[in-house]
């Protein structure tokens, strides 16, 4: 970058009381840090062992450490960490607690499981549903909510109190703390005892916070308390890239800090020497239509013109394939995987790219855990419904499905491990229920229909024939969950199976993905090479020469869910985000189909074209 800017120079030789650095996408946060705390160091005789920089993640703190000590040419005793480390080290000194006493995950999901069984709930993937719940949890902690006024979205109101008070009992009973405790404790801790605070205040004196825009309300009013008496708060942010809203981040924190610190120097780093011009001319015009934001102007540092590149396809598939094409042609001019990414709104939207780019050998990483479609519970019902068609006769297959829909049939009459239609309904038609044996009749009917189907047709009429979106219906309602999440789980094995003629080469075809993404997974954990594909919340940080986002379209980008204006803000600044990952070039892709779905380009797209209000 050679020699400093304007702003980064006012950031790196801030020296007393409370300052607000504003940086933008590949602005140089990090460098400012690191020459920031050099200069409290060597121009204002800073003790290094009474600095504090805070920062997200262990990477990202490790990264910042090894930065330092290779600009100083030394380890200095300048505290680099994140916050739940920072946060750990008072209760370890308060409490004297150890590693030992913070909850392993699985420990967690254990305690969880025993409680959920014990009140009898209804779900099908029970990680799904306990990972849910954990969420809640967590997000209860941090926004520090009286549980009598939480009104879960996963179960009744009473179940999941008593679930949280059991939780959180058991760890007390077990001396544990989980990561949410770290915050909630440290909070509490300071808020009662100023003599354990004044120790930390007198501990730290400076204190450097990273990534500020990603901070929730408790560790904002935390970092708070900790910077008094002298209030020499460095705050480096983005509220532009404020994108985990779920975790209670929202970019009002960040003007909070303004109200907060009246006197705070305010300070922005607006040159981008990340991307292309028109990368910055483009995302600068996409997110200028967000209101809740401090007004900035990004200018490039790099010439680049005709750098984002809009088009539009028919279906996803061919969406996908132009991605493929661009890959290679990329690399037939000698470029190298490593430097392409792929990014998405969801985890979920890459399942149909991965099984293209396996037909085309590309490798690829997954930054994200891409839930596998055919592990899907849906799915799974779906397979035993066309296995019993081809023939099976395995008790589980008829276990499975038996009651999806609804037909009031009893676990009870299923005792041996091989099924026969007409004895099943004779069971019945014996105990004088000749109106259970009737469905058992029409499922046999029904069983036999799908054998002469391919599987398209077959999950067409499971869905319709047979009445399996009523059963989902019916969940969803029960689960307090949206329909059309799990239609689309359906609507997307449609898509997959379309261009199969019979269940034998679409099963062929599964078992051959799944193989192939176990030795994906096992290649990359050798090979450095290979493209990423990633949502944009793990893509944040990060940057590419080239990057394709797909699937911006209006219900993906912005995601379906997001109604209130606030809502559509944190999408667009997702949108954002991943825009200023491409340096040299960026490819904007949309479809008129997705899972069988007719989609209309994303306003974003509409909005490059004109300025924010």
């Amino acid at each position: 970058m050679g020699e400093l800017n304007r702003g980064q120079t006012q950031a790196v030789n801030h020296f007393k009381g409370p300052c607000l650095t504003l940086a933008g996408p590949g602005s140089g946060k990090t460098l400012v840090i690191t020459l920031r705390t050099k200069a409290l160091i060597e121009k204002y005789r800073v003790n290094p062992a009474d600095i504090l920089v805070v920062t997200f993640t262990k990477a990202a703190a490790a990264e910042m450490r090894e930065r330092f000590a290779r600009l100083m040419g030394q380890k200095l005793p300048v505290t680099f960490g994140t916050f739940h480390a920072v946060f750990f080290s008072v209760l370890k000194h308060a409490y004297h607690y150890t590693a030992e006493n913070i909850v392993r995950e699985e420990h967690k999901f254990m305690l969880m499981r025993d409680m959920v069984r014990k009140f009898h709930l209804d779900y099908e993937d029970e990680n799904e549903f306990i990972g849910a719940l954990l969420g809640e949890i967590s997000m209860v902690k941090n926004l520090r909510m009286d549980i009598a006024h939480y009104y879960s979205k996963n179960c009744p109101e009473d179940t999941f109190r008593r679930i949280y008070m059991q939780y959180q009992k058991a760890l007390h009973g077990q001396r544990l703390i989980d990561f949410d405790d770290m915050l909630v404790y440290t909070y509490e801790l300071f808020s009662q005892r100023k003599d354990i605070l004044a120790l930390w205040q007198k501990r730290y004196p400076f204190i450097l916070v990273d990534e500020y825009q990603d901070i929730n309300q408790l560790q904002y009013e935390i970092i708070k308390m900790m910077a008094l008496p002298g209030n020499n708060l460095f705050a480096v942010g983005d509220d532009d890239q404020s994108i985990y809203r779920f975790r209670g981040a929202a970019p009002g924190i960040m003007q909070m800090f303004a109200k907060d610190y009246k006197d705070a120097a305010h300070i922005l780093l607006d040159v981008n020497y990340r991307c292309a011009s028109d990368i910055v001319e483009k995302s600068g015009r996409v997110i200028s239509h967000n209101k809740n934001r401090f007004a900035k102007k990004v200018i490039f540092a790099r010439k680049g013109e005709q750098a984002v590149l809009v088009k539009n396809f028919k279906n996803q598939r061919e969406q996908n394939l132009a991605v493929i094409a661009g890959i290679r042609k990329y690399i037939s001019e000698g470029g190298s995987y490593e430097d392409i990414a792929v990014l998405f709104r969801t985890n979920t939207q890459p399942r149909l790219l991965m099984e293209q780019l396996l037909e085309y050998n590309i490798p690829f990483k997954t930054r994200d855990r891409i839930p596998s479609l055919y592990d899907h519970w849906i799915a799974e019902d779906i397979f035993s419904y066309i296995r019993i068609a081809m023939g099976s006769r395995e008790r589980a297959d008829f276990l499975r499905i038996m009651n999806r829909p609804k037909r009031y049939i009893g676990r009870d009459s299923l005792e041996e491990k091989t099924v026969a239609f007409d004895v099943w309904a004779d069971y019945y038609a014996k105990n004088e229920q000749e109106w259970i044996a009737e469905r058992i009749d029409k499922l046999a009917y029904d069983c036999k229909m799908l054998s002469n189907m391919a599987p398209y047709a077959a999950i067409n009429y499971i869905r319709r024939g047979i009445g399996y979106d009523d059963y989902l219906k019916e969940y969803a309602a029960y689960r307090q969950i949206r329909e059309e999440e799990l239609v689309e789980i359906l609507e997307e094995l449609m898509a997959a199976a379309k261009e199969y003629p019979d269940y034998a080469s679409w099963q062929a075809h599964i078992a051959e993905y799944n193989r192939e993404i176990e030795e994906q997974s096992a290649r990359a954990m050798k090979e450095e090479e290979r493209v990423s594909l990633s949502t944009f919340h793990s893509a944040k940080g990060l940057e590419y020469d080239e990057v394709y986002i797909v699937d911006v379209n209006e219900k993906i980008m912005p995601y379906k869910k997001a109604v209130l204006e606030e809502d559509i803000e944190e999408e667009r600044r997702m949108f954002y985000v991943g825009m200023t990952r491409a340096r040299e070039r960026l490819y904007l892709y949309s479809a008129d189909i997705i899972n069988n779905h007719e989609m209309e380009p994303s306003r974003f797209l509409r909005e490059m074209a004109e300025s924010g209000k």
